[in-house]
């Protein structure tokens, strides 16, 4: 889930991280006023999940009350890539002389965390990494032990820079580590981190991502921050039919019936095991489908809970049929998700045998499932069929 930048500064200022002063106002009466406490130049931007809002008009700098008012009222009314803003940041504007980037993200493939620092900030990372390599720095570390600053040290000085500045630095880089692995993040970013005229270090812009599995460890951070519990905050904020989504899988402890993404398609899709809701969803768009929804579905979910999201996706408009699929799974009891997806269509006013276009979940009691599937003639796969195959009958299906 991904922070709005005043929250991920929040969170910075938890633990000492320098930053300008100021703070979100909702309207542009608000940020007028803002403005005034601050007394000076401003910079204000625009609260959404998204990139790009320099480019976009959503970063505008006022020099007084009430051309921050202004300004405010432009952002407030401006979308960025479909996103309207929760409200727009107003903080002072310092003489910046150099800028530097900062993030601590997760490598998959060393499976450690890894640092990231560069002497050019303030654009993309990824630009710099291609067009001036020598000022990038990569440096992994340990979950297991306390995040040393020599790790910090390391990447700094790598792209060259010494002397005081280096040793400013190295507390501000230190602590964004410290961030990244106490609250479980999977993204701490401070881009850019600027230097002032006068030498002092500020963080002028932060990005946070939280690891999903780890939001109600972490629930009174987030709440304290006031993210609200139906939010699911990724790139873009949640669709109606996300949040009914989440709702249907908080509706009951057992399993997993929710995690649900909207798509555009036509085929309804309930499908899970881990990796293997993604295989199967690329599957079907390899096969020519379109996907109406991306859900996961396991861990042995109630008979109601899997009725709820197979009524969820049938009532989404466009959707002709739904593809029921799985790996071979052993804590889902393939005769439950049966009955739910059968109920679901029943109570939705749909045929099961015609709107489900394929049932693939082999596993546990998969005999009493599909003996309850054969009864209201539903087409169904064993495990001798891969899942590539079941994904190309479902979209076969669509076209029959």
């Amino acid at each position: 889930m991904r922070f709005y930048e005043y929250e991920a500064k929040a969170l910075f200022a938890r633990h000492g991280t320098p930053l300008l002063k100021g703070r979100v106002a909702k309207t542009a009466a608000e940020a007028k006023a803002i403005a005034a406490e601050i007394g000076g130049p401003v910079v204000l931007k625009s609260q959404v999940l998204t990139g790009g809002r320099m480019k976009a008009g959503g970063v505008k700098f006022a020099d007084n009350p009430a051309d921050a008012e202004k300004a405010a009222d432009a952002i407030l009314k401006l979308e960025i890539k479909g996103q309207k803003p929760r409200g727009v940041l107003v903080e002072e504007r310092a003489p910046i002389t150099q800028e530097y980037f900062a993030a601590v993200t997760w490598d998959g493939r060393r499976k450690l965390p890894v640092l990231i620092f560069s002497d050019m900030g303030g654009i993309d990372i990824e630009e710099v990494a291609q067009t001036h390599p020598e000022h990038v720095a990569r440096v992994h570390f340990s979950t297991l032990f306390p995040f040393s600053p020599y790790k910090a040290k390391e990447a700094i000085a790598t792209t060259g820079v010494t002397g005081e500045d280096l040793n400013k630095l190295i507390p501000i880089v230190s602590t964004l580590a410290e961030i990244f692995l106490r609250y479980d993040l999977t993204l701490a970013e401070i881009n850019p981190l600027g230097k002032t005229a006068d030498g002092k270090f500020l963080v002028l812009d932060g990005h946070v991502d939280l690891e999903g599995d780890a939001r109600d460890k972490h629930a009174k951070v987030v709440a304290e921050l006031g993210i609200g519990k139906e939010e699911t905050r990724e790139a873009r904020p949640p669709t109606e039919f996300e949040i009914k989504g989440a709702l249907v899988d908080a509706s009951d402890h057992r399993g997993v019936a929710g995690n649900v993404k909207e798509f555009d398609g036509d085929l309804g899709l309930v499908i899970g095991a881990g990796g293997g809701s993604l295989t199967l969803f690329d599957a079907i768009r390899k096969h020519g489908g379109k996907p109406a929804n991306y859900c996961e579905i396991g861990g042995n979910p109630s008979v109601r809970k899997a009725c709820e999201l197979t009524k969820l996706i049938l009532s989404k408009p466009g959707v002709k049929k739904i593809a029921v699929m799985m790996n071979v799974v052993s804590n889902t009891r393939v005769d439950i998700v049966a009955r739910g997806v059968i109920k679901g269509c029943v109570e939705s006013g749909r045929d099961p045998g015609q709107t489900i276009a394929i049932f693939r979940i082999p596993g546990a009691w998969e005999d009493d499932g599909f003996k309850i599937l054969r009864k209201y003639g539903v087409e169904y796969c064993d495990r001798t069929v891969s899942m590539y195959e079941a994904a190309g009958r479902a979209v076969a299906k669509m076209s029959a």
